[in-house]
């Protein structure tokens, strides 16, 4: 019971790290694009953006399929669990982009060179989506965790 516990505690504490981590890294794009920014604060947000995700993944994927919670069966027959997969999956096809650049950012820097924050104010705009839909997979882990049905 306390390893359940403790997975759906993590659980939910890696959902607040993302939704504040990519809320932060939101905030550092735009004020890179405004000129005001750095882009050690862009990628110190995007770090703990992906570990809060990693975490996710395998607290979750824990909680689901690895025996600690309902089982397998109730969350493959659970409408809302579908939801929060199809809103990870929105997320994940979200951020490609910005992933792909700021790993080309890490490279540039590492190397001594400038960036192209061209595309800063895109990724602040994509940042604050993927938050509202953090959040809104944690609307549906909360229905989740009830057994709210529809029908």
């Amino acid at each position: 019971m306390l390893t359940h516990w403790l997975l759906a505690a993590v659980h939910l504490l890696a959902y607040a790290l993302g939704f504040w981590a990519v809320l932060s890294r939101g905030t550092a794009l735009r004020r890179l694009a405004a000129g005001t920014g750095e882009p050690r604060s862009v990628l110190i947000a995007d770090n703990l953006w992906g570990v809060s995700a990693v975490v996710l993944l395998v607290t979750g994927g824990l909680r689901a399929f690895g025996g600690y919670e309902k089982g397998a069966d109730f969350y493959l027959h659970q409408p809302l669990f579908h939801l929060k997969m199809t809103l990870f999956v929105l997320i994940l096809l979200l951020e490609l982009a910005p992933m792909i650049t700021l790993i080309k950012w890490r490279i540039a820097l590492g190397r001594g060179r400038a960036i192209d924050a061209g595309r800063a104010k895109l990724f602040a705009r994509i940042s604050h989506v993927e938050a509202m839909l953090v959040l809104l997979m944690v609307v549906a882990a909360t229905g989740m965790a009830r057994a709210v049905t529809f029908g």
